[in-house]
């Protein structure tokens, strides 16, 4: 089912969601209020940067409340504005963080700036550093065959006192096997972590994390894509030049053009057209 994103957007009346930040001094937040919301297309973005969404994390987990950061880019940004049950399935993020530079972009044509870019990709060694230091304990879940060990390995190298309890790649196509689904849920829930990378793709990542929360409400769980691979060392990252530039998904699809050309050219490019029309059309409409 479609939806209208110039009339509908996520729901904001989660019980679950976080109605607390923390400082960016690293103290505790007490009862802060929530930073604004910034909406693009339908959906509500916090108005958070990495340093405070990392320090966000490493304070709730602290005082074992577990949460879920969902990082949008362009595509799912796509995917959701145009499927209900997807929209539904994601409405209770307790972070919902931009991860792409034309949701950046949006922000500022619309005159609600969210302030930088959060992404998986650069989560994985912030929040690994702060959980090191934190003496909190991370999962590695997903990628391809190898990608966690290998993703484990590599934070481990960086951050010596960093507590790894668990790291696995499913095979392929393990989601249309319950036993198989059962046996990645038992494995994360066994290790208890603080922190559970989940790099699945979306969606298939987020229907993970709300199995997984329900059994582990005391861990913070991330859909981080591609991020083990490139952890791992399969996958280069794009040059920061071509990250604030908005050329990143180029760098990727030189990367996997088989996989991903369709993705971003028969799809996403479509709708960054739409995206940056809406957004025109919602200023416009605002200072009339």
């Amino acid at each position: 089912m479609a939806l209208d994103p110039e009339f509908v957007g996520m729901r904001s009346d989660c019980a679950g969601r976080l109605d607390i930040v923390r400082r960016d001094d690293g103290s505790s937040a007490g009862q802060a209020p929530r930073p604004p919301r910034v909406n693009i297309y339908g959906v509500d973005f916090d108005a958070l940067d990495e340093q405070t969404v990392v320090a966000t994390i490493v304070g709730a987990a602290n005082q074992e409340r577990g949460g879920w950061v969902l990082t949008i880019n362009t595509d799912i940004l796509r995917q959701i504005t145009g499927d209900a049950e997807i929209m539904d399935m994601v409405s209770c993020a307790d972070i919902v963080a931009p991860d792409g530079m034309p949701i950046i972009w949006s922000s500022k044509v619309l005159g609600t700036e969210l302030p930088e870019r959060v992404t998986g990709s650069s989560l994985i060694w912030s929040l690994s550093e702060a959980a090191a230091s934190a003496g909190l304990s991370v999962f590695l879940l997903g990628g391809n065959e190898g990608a966690a060990e290998g993703a484990a390995e590599v934070l481990t190298e960086r951050f010596p006192s960093l507590k790894v309890v668990g790291a696995l790649c499913p095979p392929r196509n393990f989601d249309l096997d319950p036993v198989q689904v059962a046996a990645a849920v038992d494995a994360v829930v066994a290790a208890r972590p603080s922190i559970c990378y989940v790099g699945l793709g979306f969606p298939k990542q987020e229907k993970m994390i709300l199995e997984l929360r329900a059994k582990l409400p005391n861990t913070w769980f991330l859909g981080i894509g591609v991020s083990l691979s490139i952890a791992s060392g399969e996958f280069e990252r794009a040059p920061e030049w071509m990250q604030r530039t908005g050329l990143e998904w180029l760098y990727r699809l030189v990367q996997e053009p088989k996989r991903l050309a369709t993705r971003y050219l028969v799809y996403d490019l479509p709708f960054f057209v739409r995206l940056a029309f809406s957004n025109f059309r919602r200023r416009w409409q605002t200072k009339s």
